[in-house]
């Protein structure tokens, strides 16, 4: 009689744990689930706050192209809102761009760019420039981890309903690799991602997935380079951080190695990046001469109105696409 209570108590333990697990497996699915759907809602103004890698704007336009192959029905604009030479930290090397001007901050034009353009998604890629490629300095840091935290409190203030942080990309230096410059990012990023879950904010890992890749591929082959400059990357840079945040967004969506894989045998896809890439292109120099800036040089934009008959215009040939 007492073993056959044993065996019984013990098939109790079993099914309540079986009962345990499966209720977790289905919050995890439930979770990813949403994610994969990644309900921005219709509508939904996304914006691309960085430096030159996000003005440059290849890796938004790849991950516009991957989430409007996925949810061809949204009407959410991506806008990316660049601008090259930027910091959060509001600081400047000595003789920047051989003293033609001091870095440009982003809080010098963030109240603009809000007020005008209203997101309800905000993407945030900074650091690169806020270490001012200088050795690591206690005092720099404090000022990008100021930046960041300021930023936070700004866009919540204005209503932004997701935020989401991305680590600086890799540098890679010239002559020291990653041993050079990159150390001062690898401690930013690492800053950003465990401030970010203890704020419970949403963060996306660019820094040390690419770090990871290009460690793996210099073991290889010893003088490739993500970044000719060790700054901007080319395609396969800009791929790898559209990876991860595809990855983020829609965890299940298939992803290939590099962006050429991606497009390969798919005649439709090329047509769509294409068509995205030029009318990020148009939006972009637009929004950065209608919002303000101080950073010359730059393309003078055409007048906003002009812009969004030129983005309608590219919508019909996306449509016409049949995704």
């Amino acid at each position: 009689m007492m073993k056959l209570k044993r065996v019984l108590n013990s098939n109790k333990k079993n099914v309540l744990l079986l009962f345990v697990c499966l209720d977790f497996w289905c919050m995890q699915a439930s979770g990813q689930n949403n994610r994969d759907h990644f309900s921005w809602g219709e509508g939904k103004t996304i914006l691309f706050l960085g430096n030159s890698i996000t003005y440059a704007g290849q890796y938004v336009a790849m991950t516009e192209a991957l989430f409007l192959s996925l949810h061809p029905k949204t009407k959410s604009r991506f806008i990316n809102s660049g601008l090259p030479s930027e910091t959060v930290s509001g600081l400047s090397e000595p003789n920047h761009a051989e003293g033609k001007f001091i870095r440009p901050c982003l809080f010098d034009r963030l109240d603009n760019v809000l007020d005008k353009i209203n997101p309800e998604v905000v993407f945030v890629c900074y650091g690169m420039n806020d270490g001012i490629y200088l050795p690591f300095d206690s005092v720099r840091f404090e000022a990008y981890k100021n930046g960041i935290i300021r930023l936070h409190t700004r866009l919540v203030d204005a209503g932004v309903k997701r935020i989401l942080w991305m680590t600086p990309p890799v540098h890679d230096d010239p002559q020291l690799r990653l041993n050079g410059y990159n150390n001062v990012l690898d401690r930013y990023a690492q800053w950003l991602i465990g401030y970010a879950k203890m704020q419970s904010w949403e963060i996306i890992d660019l820094h040390f997935a690419m770090r990871r890749y290009l460690e793996a591929r210099i073991e290889r082959e010893p003088h490739f380079k993500l970044a000719a400059d060790g700054i901007h990357p080319g395609e396969l840079g800009h791929w790898l951080m559209a990876k991860e945040i595809i990855q983020h967004l829609m965890p299940s969506f298939p992803l290939q190695s590099t962006w050429e894989d991606n497009l390969r045998g798919k005649p439709r896809m090329i047509q769509l990046y294409t068509l995205i890439l030029k009318r990020q292109t148009i939006m972009k120099n637009a929004w950065l001469t209608f919002t303000g800036h101080r950073r010359p040089g730059l393309s003078k934009g055409i007048a906003v109105e002009d812009a969004n008959i030129a983005y309608n215009a590219i919508q019909e040939e996306i449509e016409t696409l049949g995704f």
